[in-house]
């Protein structure tokens, strides 16, 4: 009886000193021929309220890839699918992308998978996160034949222009996305691509009230909302209506709101030069330079209006415009009161352009 105490007690010490130091008596495989890590995941809607889950599988491996579709109720149901109908066990530590398809992101909001992955240790905060239009998994079946890797080239794209910080598109990670998303006078925003006979391309910017994608900004509005939001900088930005293309286009904004929260100005500073022009006036000649300025920062204010209008009627900020409001020493202002505020505020938008002259850039000093 006393021996069977002792031996009581020594298993509970022995319990008691696993979990005190978050150690479990089962340990996971991490042999590395029987893994297969998860590099992306695809989310779309199901039937029935459910959501499909697809990846491609094995994704580092030489052999012959497949594309694995799961039809679950959660994330973690799906996951744990793969790893039941494939040979090798499925891990997510190194997976580098989460594909959301339009209608998902549309219709039921993602809040519930941001938080799945907020939650998982195994996943980095520096996840991709990306909206697709379009069927993505009839994408993934139809070009896996002819590019093995397509998944890692989508991936080494989006960490190119996130690296060089060159605006061409918005890059936002997971915890941008998670920032965005719970922090006042803010809303989130993602890239979006579109797929269209057998090809992939980038379409704009998802804008997002709360976890809900309501708007698409594409074409032109996307390149001003690079410009005043993102990265403030376009390698080249063409002006089709206007047939001129300026290159290096840098900007400065700045945002004055008046004490009664009534009228907001909104001035944006743009320095660049012309790339190309197929117009009918003489850009070498001072007069007509000064005309076509004035036609781009005409045609910029008038853009950028409508934009920032559709903004208001959406009662969404992804520009963060609310965070003006923030004085010294007083108490901030209440997120819903903002956007009262914001959706009634008259909004004035000023473009200053300063244009380079026009030199030969290959002529010799």
């Amino acid at each position: 009886m006393r021996l069977r105490k002792k031996m009581d007690k020594k298993l509970s010490i022995i319990f008691m000193a696993l979990w005190l130091t978050g150690c479990a008596p089962f340990t996971e495989n991490n042999i590395i021929e029987e893994l297969s890590p998860v590099t992306f995941l695809s989310l779309s809607k199901g039937d029935e309220g459910k959501i499909k889950i697809s990846t491609i599988l094995p994704s580092l491996s030489k052999e012959k890839k497949s594309v694995m579709t799961e039809e679950v109720s959660l994330i973690k149901e799906g996951l744990r699918n793969f790893n039941i109908n494939f040979y090798q066990e499925t891990k997510t530590g190194q997976m580098r992308m989460l594909i959301i398809n339009e209608d998902l992101a549309k219709n039921e909001g993602i809040m519930s998978i941001i938080n799945v992955l907020l939650t998982d240790p195994d996943i980095s905060l520096r996840i991709y996160l990306v909206i697709v239009k379009g069927n993505f998994e009839e994408y993934l079946e139809n070009k896996l034949d002819k590019e093995e890797n397509l998944d890692y080239s989508f991936y080494r794209m989006l960490k190119h222009y996130e690296e060089e910080n060159q605006g061409e598109f918005s890059v936002v990670n997971l915890y941008e996305f998670e920032k965005m998303l719970y922090t006042p006078y803010s809303d989130p925003f993602l890239p979006v691509f579109k797929i269209e006979n057998d090809a992939i391309s980038y379409e704009g910017t998802a804008l997002f009230q709360k976890d809900k994608l309501v708007e698409i900004t594409a074409t032109f509005d996307d390149r001003i909302f690079q410009l005043l939001h993102n990265n403030h900088y376009l390698a080249v930005l063409p002006i089709p209506e206007l047939k001129v293309v300026l290159g290096h286009v840098r900007s400065k904004t700045k945002v004055d709101i008046n004490k009664s929260l009534s009228t907001m100005t909104y001035t944006v500073k743009i320095d660049s030069r012309i790339e190309e022009y197929r117009g009918e006036k003489r850009l070498f000649d001072p007069k007509d330079l000064e005309d076509l300025k004035k036609d781009i920062q005409s045609y910029f204010e008038k853009q950028t209006q409508e934009l920032v209008k559709k903004m208001q009627e959406l009662n969404v900020d992804p520009l963060q415009l609310g965070i003006h409001t923030l004085k010294p020493f007083s108490k901030p202002m209440d997120e819903k009161k903002w956007i009262e505020l914001f959706e009634k505020m008259d909004i004035k938008i000023e473009y200053q352009i300063n244009i380079k002259p026009l030199t030969d850039s290959n002529a010799k000093s």
